[in-house]
């Protein structure tokens, strides 16, 4: 069983399709379970959110627990404590921990001293509960992972690794289509390309996120420059299998990434996608607390 989940790499193959079905089971009954009746969880989010806060804040409650948002300037780490010193401090007083940040490597130094479930919330170079959302979105919706094809399109970064990791380890093929200077590194299983419509031949689900993300406001038209036909409409839609769906893990922008047609249409699960995160995330707080 996993103590903490920083990358999707903690997790098993079995544990992770586990996972994703307990999640729909949750889904289905979203107060069948009490794991953290009587539990504490710190959620720290060093950057701004919005489903990540609504999806860990309700699913904690819905769980029995009590979930305690703590801000950067509620915090004595923006004024230089030691992460260390802060994970010690936590743990005496909490469950879990969630955190939303910037650097993989705090949240790997916050787990490495806490002595409670460490969950990455979301960090520069990973995403695994937005990927785990993912997964049950695609089973929800094709009733099975096995053999099903994935095509992201567009700038190879914290969450399309994470859906290459995890996606790859749930029995998904997972195609990743980005231009020259905003490629993925290679991750076993997953297919690289600079070719959207190679990507997305053939795939269950085209998916998609933000041209411009937090931090990279200061080469945002050097960015839409470079991925400007990488956007996803119904066109390239068209090229994937008949019953392809659209996946975008929000916030949006139409007329950039996506086309307003496709997110507000009927050929997209996003908005399912989005109310999936709070699912993976109670099924993952059980997984770590049992």
């Amino acid at each position: 069983m996993p103590r903490h989940l920083l990358t999707g790499d903690e997790l098993t193959r079995d544990e992770l399709r586990a996972l994703v079905e307990r999640a729909l089971e949750l889904k289905a009954a979203p107060l069948a379970s009490d794991v953290l009746a009587g539990k504490h969880v710190a959620l720290i989010f060093q950057k701004p959110s919005t489903r990540t806060r609504l999806s860990f804040e309700t699913g904690v409650v819905e769980l029995g627990g009590h979930p305690l948002i703590l801000r950067p300037d509620e915090m004595q780490l923006s004024r230089g404590e030691a992460v260390r010193d802060t994970a010690l401090v936590l743990s005496r007083h909490v469950h879990a921990i969630g955190i939303r940040t910037g650097a993989d490597e705090l949240v790997a130094e916050l787990a490495e001293h806490a002595s409670v479930p460490v969950v990455n919330m979301l960090t520069a170079g990973h995403h695994p509960c937005q990927a785990l959302a993912d997964l049950v979105t695609l089973r929800e919706t094709f009733g099975r992972l096995d053999g099903l094809k994935l095509a992201y399109v567009g700038d190879g970064n914290n969450v399309a690794r994470s859906l290459a990791i995890l996606g790859g380890r749930a029995g998904v093929e997972v195609r990743v289509a980005s231009p020259p200077g905003y490629q993925l590194e290679p991750i076993a299983g997953a297919l690289l390309t600079e070719d959207p419509h190679e990507a997305v031949a053939g795939a269950h689900a085209v998916y998609t996120d933000v041209w411009v993300s937090m931090g990279d406001e200061d080469t945002a038209d050097e960015r839409r420059a470079a991925l400007a036909s990488y956007r996803v409409d119904d066109a390239l839609l068209d090229r994937a299998a008949p019953d392809a769906i659209a996946l975008h893990d929000l916030p949006a922008h139409p007329g950039e990434e996506i086309t307003a047609d496709v997110l507000y249409g009927t050929r997209q699960r996003i908005w399912d996608q989005a109310e999936n995160r709070r699912h993976a995330q109670k099924a993952l707080f059980e997984l770590l607390l049992r």
